[in-house]
């Protein structure tokens, strides 16, 4: 999920566990312990592109990293506490500053460097963006920085231990219910685990859930309604996941009936929700020489998919190459759902088809919607990620495809 939905999930997780102990630091702890795992992304600045896709939701989203990390920031917590140093105004004012800092590269960081290159997310998101870190920061300053007297913190190591715990093992299972896949089981399998239940960026889900979590935060400590008004949070936030997994069942019904009137023979299928709705399903199955794509909404009028896309795998194109480092990461990342074509400017392209394509069917190459440009260099192909913009309104197709046809 996105990193906003995993700072909301662990404060709340934080909340649960020791809320009642230390009030908004344990929504501040929580945050930070749901973002931990997320922080493989730093491999960005010292892997090539190809290794740091394989590392992210890798060994920091495992169980054994679970079960094992947080004895580490549970002792390093419990030892700050234990020193005295967090009533230092000196160390609050630091603390405001980097937590402001983290929670900008974490919440902009993604569309700093798209923006800038005028290929990525537009300046009202980056402005909503700061907005939010702007709020988060007259928070910060009016709660936690005024000088006065602070209550000793009553808390042993476990305690930060089970925080921890819970922030970030719940972290790696929501991310599992997406379409990009998490290693569990690191160090151990590199398998992906990936339900596809829900998308990566599902307001519906992360919404309710921040209201929940703000809301309890305005409250004391000792009051009753702060933990049930947190607990409202999680408790909306696991239903609509629970709804996503009944989602994909009668999808896959209606998946198995389409291609069986269409007379489609097929090794295996795959169905994932569209960007930020649980409405507009992308199903697509694999044949011996193509992949069929088709879209479904729950507002359609027919009740099966009436419009079909083809694929053809074109794995020829690949000839000689099929064991290079980057196509054989990128065909364990996809799932080995892909296919290669030949771009207008010469080269190849290389298409993880569990995304599918912008709008019902792929009129440029550009409407592929994750994508990798293919080079040779020193006879082995090179894949880098290519962030061109889609040919029409995305989000206006998207939204006219959600409301059916």
């Amino acid at each position: 999920m996105d990193s906003l939905t995993q700072i909301t999930l662990g404060a709340a997780v934080g909340e649960m566990v020791l809320g009642k102990k230390v009030g908004n630091r344990a929504m501040l702890w929580g945050a930070v312990g749901g973002t931990i795992p997320d922080l493989d992304i730093l491999s960005n600045f010292f892997m090539d592109e190809m290794s740091a896709l394989a590392f992210h939701r890798a060994i920091t989203h495992s169980f054994f990293f679970a079960f094992t990390a947080p004895f580490l920031f549970g002792w390093l917590v419990h030892r700050l506490y234990k020193s005295g140093l967090y009533q230092r105004q000196s160390y609050k004012l630091w603390v405001i500053s980097s937590s402001l800092l983290f929670l900008f590269l974490i919440v902009t960081g993604i569309n700093v460097i798209p923006i800038l290159t005028g290929s990525g997310p537009s300046w009202g998101m980056m402005a909503l963006c700061l907005l939010i870190i702007g709020l988060a920061g007259r928070w910060f300053w009016r709660s936690y920085y005024p000088n006065q007297p602070e209550e000793s913190i009553n808390t042993s190591r476990m305690d930060w231990v089970k925080l921890f715990f819970w922030a970030i093992f719940t972290h790696p299972l929501l991310d599992a219910c997406t379409l990009y896949g998490t290693q569990l089981f690191q160090p151990f399998s590199d398998y992906r685990v990936a339900f596809n239940n829900i998308s990566v960026v599902d307001p519906i889900y992360t919404l309710p859930f921040i209201i929940c979590v703000v809301i309890a935060s305005r409250l004391a400590r000792h009051r009753p309604a702060r933990k049930w008004i947190n607990i409202a949070g999680i408790v909306l936030s696991t239903s609509y996941l629970m709804f996503g997994f009944y989602n994909k069942y009668r999808i896959n019904q209606m998946f198995e009936n389409s291609l069986a009137h269409e007379n489609i023979q097929y090794k295996r299928y795959m169905t994932a929700p569209t960007i930020m709705n649980n409405v507009l399903w992308n199903c697509i199955a694999e044949g011996d020489t193509a992949y069929y794509r088709g879209l479904y909404s729950f507002f359609d009028k027919e009740k099966r998919i009436t419009t079909w896309v083809i694929f053809p795998k074109n794995r020829h194109l690949l000839h000689g190459h099929e064991t290079d480092h980057s196509i054989e990461t990128l065909k364990w990342f996809s799932n080995n759902y892909y296919n290669v074509i030949e771009r207008d400017s010469g080269g190849l392209q290389f298409n993880d088809l569990r995304y599918g394509v912008f709008g019902e069917v792929a009129e440029k190459e550009s409407d592929y919607i994750f994508r990798f440009i293919l080079t040779e260099e020193n006879g082995e192909l090179q894949a880098k990620q290519t962030r061109e913009q889609p040919s029409g309104d995305m989000f206006g197709q998207l939204w006219e495809r959600i409301k059916g046809k």
